[in-house]
């Protein structure tokens, strides 16, 4: 059976600036982490491409498996940095605002948790 997951109001962050377009966007992003997941998302990138290729190519179902769980695992690398940098600026931030910021940054959190952890 399905759970339904209730859409909680967006934390108050202290490293957040709101767009016009109602999107949010990170603020204060250190240049050397953002470097390294976007070199990180780019081998990702390639690792997907050689995917497709090894499909196309009817490679042996096993490889393939092999193959998608590094993807997964890479992805994951990147998750958990972006979480640290999260906990680090934008939760510390809210939790230190207010008790009305950190009970919503609190329901932020368990709310990746709980997504990120399937």
């Amino acid at each position: 059976m399905a759970t339904a997951l209730r859409t909680l109001p967006a934390a108050s962050c202290g490293c957040g600036v709101q767009e016009e377009t109602g999107g949010r966007k990170a603020a204060g992003v250190d240049a050397d982490i953002k470097d390294r997941n976007l070199k990180r998302l780019r081998r990702i990138e390639g690792q997907v491409r050689g995917l497709q290729k090894m499909v196309e190519e009817d490679r042996y179902c096993a490889d393939v498996m092999t193959q998608i769980s590094s993807v997964q695992e890479a992805l994951r690398s990147v998750s958990r940095e972006l979480m640290r940098n999260h906990l680090k600026h934008c939760a510390a931030g809210a939790i230190q605002a207010g008790p009305r910021e950190a009970e919503a940054m609190y329901d932020e959190l368990v709310d990746l948790m709980y997504k990120h952890s399937r």
